[in-house]
């Protein structure tokens, strides 16, 4: 039987080519900015996304957390969607760390407009309000099933921002999935916010890292927030070197784990599973087991017999995660398994 690991990009292992690059990286301490391999790296990211500098960080999260703390000020507030990353999975970060408190609004499909953020806005003249400090979003959003905000969108909330003069941060964890679905360059996302996060572990599959963008003064900032947060790291340039092989190798390759998406949501809608195709746009199949009037972690440990893993959303919804460990055959293997625990749902239904 196979095992068929779809509970998220970031099970995927390194390529020969990124173990190739992280044995022969040229390395030196990186506090004192002396890793060759990490500036390299930093320079290629600053460079992709159209920003004056970079910051290698150990994960999304440390991402999120630095850019946070780099742009805010206790006692300030920071806008979210409600289901989004910062707010749902950082542990508490945002108040722990910058001791921010968050504004929240529920979006369709988790992506907010420049009239959701207007309403969500403090009147900064009114003494009892805290400042609204940063407008967080998250492209492509995870919980929501790797959505992309369009970039008209992204246009109206950047403007709408400026006049307000409230910097915007994007989770971009997945900014790559969404420059391929929608076919605009990195660059472009970018240029609509102040600050981005994107992930070199998950779609990418390096094994580690992830990097920060803006401005010089800002990448000042998040230096010593990382530090702070003990991520100075010394010869981590054999970490660089696989994200320096991921941005140049593995953007283009991405499209496949779309079409493999697809096909797994398509096949769930046919079979009765309740699914919204489309917030597949990417890379993630979030699906719903009520139809069976069963639970998530029945359905998963019926999967996980067949040889397939699924990660748990919530009481009644399952999410798959393509990526390049995952091929076609283990796409119709998987849409077998789906099919096979569904007609045994429907059975067992029936006695």
């Amino acid at each position: 039987m196979p095992e068929i690991d779809l509970r998220s990009d970031t099970v995927t292992k390194p390529t020969p080519e990124m173990r190739r690059a992280m044995y022969e990286a040229e390395v030196g301490d990186d506090v004192y900015g002396e890793d060759p391999t990490i500036n390299r790296l930093q320079e290629l990211a600053a460079e992709l996304t159209g920003k004056e500098a970079a910051l290698l960080v150990t994960s999304g999260t440390m991402g999120n957390q630095v850019a946070v703390m780099a742009q805010t000020q206790k006692g300030d507030e920071v806008i979210l969607e409600a289901d989004a990353h910062m707010f749902y999975y950082e542990v508490g970060g945002l108040a722990c760390l910058s001791g921010v408190q968050t504004r929240t609004v529920s979006a369709p499909h988790g992506i907010l407009t420049a009239e959701n953020i207007r309403a969500m806005l403090r009147n900064p003249n009114d003494i009892h309000n805290p400042r609204t400090a940063l407008i967080c979003l998250e492209n492509t959003h995870n919980r929501a099933g790797g959505t992309c905000y369009p970039v008209n969108v992204l246009a109206e909330i950047k403007e709408m921002a400026q006049q307000s003069g409230v910097p915007v941060h994007v989770d971009g964890a997945r900014i790559f999935n969404a420059s391929v679905a929608l076919g605009v360059p990195v660059r472009v996302l970018a240029g609509y916010c102040d600050t981005m996060m994107f992930c070199l572990a998950k779609g990418l599959g390096a094994p580690v890292g992830s990097m920060l963008v803006g401005s010089k003064a800002f990448i000042d900032r998040a230096r010593k927030c990382r530090k702070m947060l003990g991520g100075g790291m010394r010869q981590a340039g054999i970490i660089a070197a696989a994200g320096i092989v991921a941005l140049t190798s593995m953007v283009g390759r991405l499209a496949e784990d779309h079409a493999h998406a697809r096909m797994l949501g398509e096949a769930c809608l046919e079979m009765g599973w309740g699914i919204d195709l489309s917030t597949v746009q990417t890379n993630i199949v979030v699906f719903d087991v009520m139809p069976f009037n069963v639970s998530a972690a029945a359905v998963q440990k019926l999967l996980a017999e067949e040889g397939v893993k699924v990660s748990q959303f919530g009481e009644f919804r399952l999410r798959m995660v393509t990526h390049y460990g995952i091929t076609r055959q283990d796409i119709d293997y998987t849409i077998a398994a789906l099919n096979r625990v569904a007609k045994k749902l429907r059975q067992d239904s029936k006695r």
